[in-house]
């Protein structure tokens, strides 16, 4: 039996990580009409929320219940912090046109400790910070292709902010379990006025 080629390069390409593939997103035409260029301070301190809220937790919770999870099938309290971050790295590189974002780094290193866990946080909320602060007004009002639904650019990096927020959210039970208090949530950046 021969197989098709096409097929089992199709195959094996799905089969890859998604870290691996590169993907970018397709621009599917122009908004009809365009998101005020100062909406980006706003997306940047949703951010600048969300690198201090994982943050915030990953200080709060000790060394030592970092591989520990709130319920059996859930991912570990290092595991969700990593995927929390690295689920925004991916989308906000998908929407900023990079279809080969540099490596975060090695979560085996930084799912280990506080200190690695930290910076691959800041890393990855630094590059995010710099993608949004370099895109362009014509990039941010283009429409894409966002997995299957055509959206303006620019509410790539609102759909970050949300879903952030609801992964970050799933936390808590890591610290209830322990019969710890989270970290509180602050709803604006302190530095603003």
């Amino acid at each position: 039996m021969q197989l098709n080629v096409t097929f089992v390069a199709a195959i094996f390409s799905a089969l890859l990580p998604t870290s691996i593939q590169s993907q970018v997103a397709a621009v599917t035409g122009r908004v009809a009409w365009t998101m005020p260029s100062e909406y980006k301070a706003i997306q940047a301190q949703a951010l600048r929320g969300a690198r201090r809220l994982l943050l915030a937790m990953t200080d709060s919770m000790p060394e030592q219940f970092y591989r520990d999870r709130a319920t059996p099938p859930q991912r570990d309290f290092a595991q969700q912090v990593g995927f929390a971050a690295g689920e925004a790295y991916r989308v906000g590189a998908f929407a900023a046109g990079i279809g080969s974002p540099p490596p975060a780094g090695d979560t085996t290193v930084a799912f280990a400790s506080r200190g690695g866990l930290r910076a691959y946080v800041s890393t990855i909320y630094d590059r995010l910070d710099d993608w949004l602060a370099k895109q362009s007004d014509g990039a941010r009002n283009e429409r894409i292709d966002f997995f299957g639904t055509d959206i303006p650019r620019w509410l790539a990096w609102d759909e970050i902010a949300g879903f952030t927020t609801w992964t970050e959210g799933q936390l808590v039970a890591n610290f209830r379990k322990h019969g710890m208090a989270p970290p509180g949530y602050m709803f604006f950046d302190p530095r603003q006025k």
